[in-house]
């Protein structure tokens, strides 16, 4: 009976399907093996030939290949129909760790439809270098552990297989230890430490090694991580599990920070020895990113979301290590429950929250971000904020490289938070968020600096001791121990200035204190350099320059030069009755060591013999008649006078004249008493000077009267029975008393007296000579604050 044409067409699904089926259960009958990391377009096999087919069979037939999964990694070549790479194949990214990694893939031919099953076998290069999970292992060892002691130590991980995986494991020289290198059940290399020595702590406490993980390759690549081995004191009970292996579950979607199981190990010894610390043992980037264990409560916890599509299960290895340095291991298998999950993933591997300003480009974090999904779910976009002063740098194998764009300056901004998001390009897309705050820490690149370039304080003369007369400050814009600030005193360059014995600082707040009291008269002015330092190291300091003005103060009485007021002799000055009003008698002159308006003398009279008959000029200290001289006025007169100065509260000293009424200058001089003279004592030079300027004043105003008075006389209608009296030719006669102008007197005045001869009062009236003070009997005696005296 003929077929029909759906009876045929059934028949031909019946064969499709059985060929199907074949593929999926069928060994490879055709092999082929190719290195990783081939370049595209490489030949692979002449299928023409290896399939037993004619040729041009294959592009008559319509040939084309399959293979498993979403991407296709072989091709036809459509010139020679050879069988050739479509693009670059990695092994690790293909099969991971399983070996031999074969890729299988399908031949398919139309008309009629045929199926060979082939695999390709992609051979590992040396193209990953060993890496420890850690780049340092800490051991504490006790100083009792016997030589031969093994200590396991953590594996590195090679993404390569075979031969080009680890193959052994060395250590740095040194005299304790030695390293073994064992294979697992699986066939991976681990290391382990062996002592060799028996360890000394009180010799070296602590040692350092290298241990090197280098794999088969040619040439061998290798990586290293650092063992810091301290030795401690003796501990003779190592912790114990209460279980060797714990077993639990977790759905893939469990939250970050579930805790999946708590493992407990206890300790017989007491003390530090006793303390259980928990962690990770030869674990993984893998495990250490999914997984946290609580040091202290062995309470392990999810550090990362769960992927079954990745990872079905875990097999932790944990670690319980007391204070004395020993250990005990357990094993945690975590079974992985299937949930559809999979958002990005950001693994931290390093991270540095602190960096110091001033440093130059530096790596703030290294992490990866890994998306289980595949395609555009998997795809992924990492980036920072603008506007900061960082940069997020792609790295191999999507890991990223946080790090600064050059030097930061803590006094501008001292902390950043730093937001990494990581978004993938599914539909909807699902982001991940990482926020790494960094904190900049202070360097000493800021000195102090003053409020003020100089300083200018102003202090009272007289003040009394400790006395505080001024504040200076600075600030320091760095912070800590570099902005704590200390004052002192800078060395002055002036040799005649004692200055510590003058001012003293606090050396806290920098407050200046005057150490005794200042005179005005001894010291007006002085200045010196003060410093203030900073606490960094290096320290860093500036000055500023501190100006001290000393203020006078009324401490000084005035003192009379001229008459003098302490001569054993009293000074007696002339005044003849046919004195006009207004007729200069003398003037006083005094001096005040004060300045300013504290010097400036005014001259008042307080008493007189006769009231109204002299008057004196409050400013110049010149005393003149008042008025026309009479029979009745007494012969002698007494004066006293007060000298007053113009400060706040006024002093003062008195002044005595004595004038003698005299009716003519004709009469026989009449000589004063000798003044005792007095040991001499040490000189003045100030006193000297004064008195021989007086003595220069006096000369020149006795000796103008004397020429005035004896022109007067000698045209008087009596000169022949008074026989005259010429003027001196030459140099007068030492009887001339001279008063030149000095201090407030503005003119030179010169007298000379001629008396009648017969006058009845001859006895009464004696000539005024020079009186000149023993200068070396009354010199100043100043010292400080007294006044000086003659």
């Amino acid at each position: 009976m003929p077929r029909t044409k759906e009876q045929g067409k059934a028949r031909q699904v019946m064969i499709l399907i059985t060929l199907m089926l074949s593929w999926e259960v069928g060994s490879a009958s055709i092999q082929y093996a190719m290195l990783e990391e081939t370049e595209r377009g490489t030949f692979v096999a002449n299928l023409t030939k290896d399939l037993g087919l004619r040729v041009g069979e294959l592009a008559a037939r319509g040939a084309r290949v399959v293979c498993k999964g979403n991407r296709q990694y072989l091709q036809l070549d459509p010139q020679t129909q050879d069988l050739v790479l479509n693009e670059k194949l990695d092994r690790e990214e293909l099969c991971s760790s399983t070996e031999p990694c074969m890729l299988s893939f399908q031949v398919l031919l139309k008309n009629p439809l045929q199926f060979y099953q082939a695999a390709l076998r992609v051979i590992d290069i040396n193209d990953h270098a060993p890496e420890f999970p850690a780049r340092e292992v800490l051991l504490k060892i006790s100083e009792i552990t016997a030589p031969g002691k093994i200590f396991p130590l953590k594996m590195a991980q090679d993404l390569d297989t075979g031969s080009h995986s680890i193959q052994s494991y060395t250590v740095s020289d040194n005299h304790h230890f030695h390293v073994l290198t064992r294979n697992r059940s699986d066939g991976k290399k681990f290391p382990e430490l062996v002592l060799d020595k028996a360890l000394d702590r009180e010799e070296q406490a602590q040692l350092r090694l290298t241990l090197t993980a280098v794999d088969g390759g040619s040439p061998p690549r290798s990586g290293t991580a650092t063992i810091h081995i301290l030795v401690m004191d003796i501990n003779d009970n190592a912790p114990q599990f209460s279980q060797e292996l714990y077993q639990t579950q977790a759905p893939e979607n469990s939250p970050v920070g579930l805790p999946v199981v708590t493992v407990s190990a206890e300790d017989v010894d007491s003390g530090v020895n006793a303390e259980v610390t928990y962690s990770f043992f030869d674990a993984s980037e893998d495990i250490r990113a999914t997984f946290q264990i609580n040091p202290f409560s062995g309470v392990i916890v999810l550090k990362a979301l769960l992927d079954y599509e990745l990872v079905k299960s875990y097999k932790l290895n944990i670690q319980a290590v007391d204070g004395g340095g020993l250990s005990a291991r357990c094993m945690v298998i975590l079974h992985v429950l299937d949930i559809n999950d999979n958002p990005p993933e950001l693994i931290i591997s390093s991270l540095v929250n602190e960096v110091v300003e001033n440093s130059p480009e530096t790596v703030l974090a290294v992490f990866r971000i890994n998306d289980r999904d595949s395609g555009e779910n998997g795809k992924t976009v990492c980036y920072i904020q603008e506007n900061l002063p960082f940069l997020l740098r792609p790295s191999v194998d999507s890991f990223y490289i946080l790090m600064t764009e050059g030097a930061l300056d803590r006094e501008s901004r001292a902390e950043y938070n730093i937001t990494i998001t990581v978004t993938d390009m599914g539909t909807p897309r699902l982001t991940t968020q990482h926020t790494i705050t960094v904190q900049v820490s202070d360097v000493n690149d800021n000195a102090p600096t003053f409020t003020q370039t100089s300083y200018t304080l102003f202090v009272q003369e007289n003040n009394s001791p400790a006395l505080h007369i001024g504040t200076i400050s600075a600030t320091d814009s760095d912070s800590g121990s570099n902005a704590h600030i200390t004052y002192s005193l800078l060395h002055t360059q002036d040799p005649q200035l004692a200055l510590h014995s003058l001012i003293s600082i606090n050396a806290d707040n920098g407050q200046l204190f005057a150490l005794r009291a200042l005179d005005y008269e001894a010291l007006q002015t002085f200045e010196f350099h003060v410093g203030a330092t900073d606490q960094g190291s290096p320290a860093l300091s500036s000055q500023a320059l501190v100006r001290v003005l000393v203020m006078d103060a009324n401490d000084n009485d005035p003192f009379v030069l001229y008459p003098l007021q302490n001569a054993s002799a009293p000074c007696t000055e002339l005044l003849p009755r046919a004195a006009e009003p207004g007729y200069l008698v003398t003037k006083v002159v005094a001096v005040d060591r004060d300045s300013g308006q504290n010097a400036w003398l005014s001259f008042q009279l307080l008493k007189a013999t006769e009231p109204g008959l002299f008057s004196v000029w409050a400013h110049n200290g010149e005393v003149r008649t008042s008025r026309m001289l009479s029979e009745r006025d007494a012969p002698k007169h007494r004066l006293l006078l007060l000298v007053k100065d113009n400060g706040d509260p006024p002093r003062s000293a008195s002044v005595t004249l004595h004038v003698l009424l005299v009716d003519g200058f004709s009469q026989p001089y009449l000589p004063l008493p000798e003044v005792a003279r007095e040991p001499a004592h040490d000189e003045n030079a100030l006193t000297l000077y004064l008195v021989i300027a007086l003595a220069s004043v006096s000369s020149i105003f006795l000796l103008s009267v004397l020429l005035f008075v004896g022109v007067r006389l000698c045209r008087r209608a009596r000169a022949a029975s008074l026989g005259g009296c010429s003027v001196p030719e030459g140099h007068f006669p030492g009887h001339l008393v001279d008063v030149s102008g000095m201090g407030t007197l503005s003119q030179s005045y010169q007298y000379e007296v001629c008396l009648m001869g017969g006058s009845s009062d001859t006895s009464d009236f004696k000539f005024l000579k020079p009186v000149y003070p023993d200068v070396h009997a009354h010199s100043f005696q100043s010292n400080g604050d007294e006044k000086p005296t003659f």
